[in-house]
């Protein structure tokens, strides 16, 4: 028989310790030779053809490496794990869309057996009974209004017998831009409505209202009476609105219907502003008491605010507000009662915030000049310089804009900006 095959027959460990060592040496090298093709075999299969079944899921973590040839940024390297490679599921900011669809309201008895609500007026006591019901359900909603870029958004206080302020507004500086220049996004218009407050008028007007939104698409109306106390409602639902449909529009300008508003003094203003500032700008009053006449529109009971003074507000006529300070205002108000006059209300939510209004000699709330025989009222080359001037009915907007907007000489140029 050969050499090599008696070779074979001899038994393991032959020659001695030497062979013994060699024999061992083998074995090893033999082993992990198998051990590899077992893992690169495992490996050329799917889970499936090697086990004939799914194993459970393993998560692996994404491997910190770059492609051959990068170095890994030490930044990343050294930051823990979990920063590195695990996404952080987004915060939700609150509802997608308006949760509030049906009317559950009812009114707080318990304030019917205090001896003070008895002395009241019965329009205040109908607003205390009522107070905690906050939000109301849409009727008619436009959330397109803040898709894409949108650079200033003007939203107008109105009431549903009103058409023809709204109508006039639409014509002169309501009127929608695709750009506001500059580089800037679009300028959107929305006017708020609740219901008609008369209830024989309600089916008729609301008939009418659906028509002019089907003819415009921009209205924003709630399921609550249009009243002067429920103003304040109409604050807080926009607000609530805005905070759900417009994370990403820069500035609103909010004002009543029955104002001249400029809008180039307006975007020229708005250009030394970022929407990321506490804007908050308009005719602010300091130091405003509360009015103890009964007689007077803005009369407000004792019981219902005691302090002497207001916080700081501006008037209702018109504002320019950021963005971004609408979204926290309108968290700074939920965590308040509702009260009855809604320009002051804006100030105690701005209160709250730590917000001081800035007050702007363009915006005038009580008219050019205060004695409104004065001839400054009527005076077009005014009104070319100012931002808000409150307040026009619709034939005298519609002349005043004709005047403003057409080839008008004036004697000197008024700087308010």
């Amino acid at each position: 028989m050969p050499s090599a095959a008696r070779r074979l027959d001899r038994p393991v460990g032959g020659r001695g310790p030497r062979g013994r060592k060699r024999t061992v040496y083998k074995t090893v090298c033999l082993s992990l030779a198998l051990l590899v093709a077992i893992t690169v075999f495992q490996r050329s299969l799917t889970p499936s053809q090697f086990l004939q079944e799914s194993p459970p899921p393993t998560f692996e973590p994404q491997k910190a490496q770059k492609p051959s040839g990068h170095l890994v940024n030490p930044n990343s390297f050294w930051k823990n794990l979990k920063d590195v490679v695990t996404p952080m599921p987004t915060v939700s900011r609150g509802p997608q869309a308006w949760d509030v669809t049906t009317t559950n309201c009812s009114a707080n008895v318990n304030l019917t057996h205090q001896p003070w609500f008895q002395s009241l007026e019965p329009h205040f006591r109908q607003f205390l009974l009522y107070r905690h019901c906050r939000y109301f359900p849409m009727l008619l909603n436009h959330p397109e209004k803040c898709s894409g870029d949108v650079y200033l958004l003007v939203v107008v206080k109105s009431v549903i017998t009103q058409h023809d302020r709204r109508e006039a507004i639409r014509q002169t500086w309501g009127r929608e831009q695709e750009s506001a220049g500059r580089g800037r996004g679009a300028v959107r218009t929305l006017f708020l409505l609740g219901t008609a407050a008369k209830q024989e008028e309600r089916v008729h007007y609301q008939q009418l209202l659906a028509y002019e939104d089907r003819l415009y698409g921009d209205i924003l109306q709630w399921d609550f009476l249009d009243s002067f106390f429920n103003l304040t409602l109409k604050e807080i639902h926009f607000l609530k609105w805005f905070d759900i449909y417009c994370p990403n529009v820069r500035f609103i300008f909010k004002g009543d219907d029955d104002v001249f508003v400029n809008p180039t003094n307006l975007l020229e203003f708005l250009a030394y502003w970022r929407p990321q500032e506490d804007l908050f700008v308009g005719d602010v009053l300091q130091h405003a008491r509360p009015i103890r006449r009964k007689d007077n529109k803005y009369y407000i009971p004792g019981v219902l605010y005691s302090k002497p003074s207001y916080p700081p507000y501006a008037g209702g006529g018109g504002f320019l507000m950021a963005g971004s300070l609408a979204h926290r205002l309108h968290h700074a108000c939920d965590t308040l009662e509702l009260y009855p006059i809604d320009d002051v209300f804006l100030g105690m939510c701005l209160e709250v915030l730590g917000v001081q209004p800035t007050a702007h000699e363009g915006f005038k709330t009580f008219g050019i000049s205060r004695n409104r025989n004065s001839r400054m009222n009527k005076e077009p080359c005014f009104f070319r310089s100012m931002l808000v001037v409150h307040k026009l009915l619709p034939p005298e907007l519609l002349a005043m804009w004709r005047l403003v907007h057409g080839n008008l000489t004036c004697s000197r140029k008024l700087q308010v900006l």
